[in-house]
């Protein structure tokens, strides 16, 4: 039986770069025209493993940048001034877009607005513990003061 690599998931074969054995007809003739495998040849396996290993030492790369930023932002400590009553109320609020560009001038992350966890818009003066995810399932406490604006 011919060996095939796996251009993407096929359902009863196995996952996208893995090499497998199938009939002919069923290679030549089913996955070859919808391109979900090609042939395999010493060289293409040899491509497909090089692929392999650069994938995993990508993804190995992001995961060690994403614990960088979390250790980065769990030390960080943000002020935001807004204008407030004497009372300590704030004129407006604090959303998770104020949060998420106040790290961007802090530390220069681009954090995403929905990756900003609050249960709901700051709307007095005085210091909060914000969730940010940094990457999925991956999450760092930022201590957020809000200050009054002089």
């Amino acid at each position: 039986m011919p060996e095939a690599i796996l251009l993407q998931d096929v359902e009863e074969l196995g996952a996208r770069g893995s090499v497998v054995d199938v009939s002919k007809g069923y290679l030549r003739n089913y996955l070859v025209p919808r391109k979900l495998a090609q042939p395999a040849s010493k060289g293409a396996i040899e491509a497909v493993r090089q692929r392999q290993e650069a994938a995993e030492r990508a993804a190995r790369n992001a995961v060690e940048r994403a614990e960088e930023n979390v250790r980065l932002l769990n030390r960080t400590v943000l002020t935001i001034p807004q204008q407030a009553g004497a009372d300590g109320r704030l004129f407006g609020s604090v959303t998770p877009q104020d949060i998420a560009t106040a790290i961007r001038e802090a530390r220069g992350l681009r954090i995403e607005r929905r990756n900003v966890h609050m249960p709901e818009p700051i709307k007095n003066v005085g210091t909060y513990m914000v969730v940010v995810e940094v990457v999925e399932n991956v999450t760092a406490t930022v201590k957020t003061m809000v200050v009054a604006k002089k």
